[in-house]
C-alpha cells in the first residue's frame, strides 16, 4: 500500500498541535480556549446552587453536571444559523452536549457536589473537524480549574473528580488508519470514530460507523489502539497544564 500523504503533512498516528489558553472567560470559574489544530473551542465552567428539578422531585442526593454546546455562526466556511434564530436546538448540538455531560459525569463522584450543578459551556470559534473531541477535552480542564477555585473558597469540601477524561477521533482514510481527523479527512473518511476515554484508560463512549463502507475486526482493533495512544498523549498534556497552573498559584 502506498504511503499516506495527509493534507497537513502529519503521519498517520500524529495528533494535530494541541494548545491551551487558560482564563479566556474571566467571569467563569474556570475556562480554557482549546485548539486541536485549526479547531478552536472556548470551554467554561460555572457552578449553580440550583440542582435540576428532576433531582429535587426524586429527592436524589448529590449534584449534577450538565453541558451546552454551540457552533458560532462564523465557525464554519458557510455561516451557520444560530439555534435561537431557528427557534429550536440543532439535533447535532443536542447530541454533542449530552455526550460532553456524560463524559464529565463518568469521572465524577456526584455526591461531592452537594446541592450543586456544574455547568459546562462549549462554544466553537473555529471548526476544522473534531469539535466534540476538543470540547470534551477542554471541558474537563475548565471544570478541573473551577473545582480548584471552589475548594479554595470553601464552596466545595472535596474534589469530586476521580479521574480525567479526553477524546479523539480516529478513522479509515484512503485505506489508512489515522488519528485526529481534520475536516477534509473527516468529510472523506471511509470509517469515522469518536472515542472518549479516562486518564486510567477506561472507555466512556465509542461512537463509530462506516460511511458507505464496512470495516474488519483487525481494522477496528487498530483504530482502538490509535485512539488509546492519542488519548494517552492528550492526557499527559492535560496533566502538565493542570500541574503547572496549580503550581503557579
Amino acid at each position: 500500500m502506498p504511503e499516506l500523504n495527509r493534507n497537513d503533512k502529519r503521519h498517520a498516528q500524529e495528533l494535530r498541535p494541541i494548545t491551551f489558553d487558560i482564563g479566556i472567560a474571566p467571569n467563569a470559574s474556570g475556562s480554557v480556549l482549546i485548539g486541536f489544530g485549526n479547531t478552536r473551542v472556548i470551554c467554561a465552567a460555572t457552578i449553580d446552587n440550583n440542582r435540576p428539578r428532576w433531582m429535587q422531585q426524586q429527592n436524589k442526593e448529590g449534584g449534577w453536571i450538565t453541558a451546552e454546546y454551540s457552533m458560532l455562526p462564523y465557525s464554519t466556511l458557510d455561516r451557520k444559523t444560530r439555534d435561537i434564530s431557528r427557534g429550536r436546538a440543532d439535533g447535532r448540538s443536542v447530541e454533542i452536549q449530552r455526550l460532553i455531560g456524560r463524559s464529565l459525569r463518568a469521572i465524577t463522584d456526584l455526591s461531592k457536589l452537594p446541592n450543586s450543578c456544574l455547568w459546562i459551556d462549549c462554544d466553537v470559534l473555529q471548526a476544522d473537524g473534531g469539535t466534540r473531541c476538543a470540547s470534551i477535552t477542554g471541558a474537563y480542564l475548565a471544570a478541573r480549574l473551577a473545582v480548584e477555585k471552589f475548594l479554595k473558597t470553601g464552596q466545595l469540601k472535596e474534589n469530586p473528580f476521580i479521574d480525567s477524561v479526553a477524546a479523539v477521533s480516529v478513522g479509515l482514510y484512503k485505506n489508512h488508519e489515522i488519528t485526529d481527523l481534520n475536516y477534509l479527512e473527516d468529510k472523506d473518511a471511509m470509517v469515522d470514530f469518536n472515542i472518549v476515554m479516562t486518564g486510567k484508560g477506561k472507555f466512556v463512549e465509542v461512537q463509530g460507523s462506516g460511511e458507505e463502507a464496512s470495516f474488519s475486526q483487525e481494522q477496528l482493533d487498530k483504530l482502538i489502539s490509535l485512539a488509546r495512544k492519542g488519548i494517552s498523549d492528550i492526557t499527559k498534556k492535560q496533566n502538565l497544564l493542570i500541574t503547572g497552573e496549580l503550581d503557579a498559584e
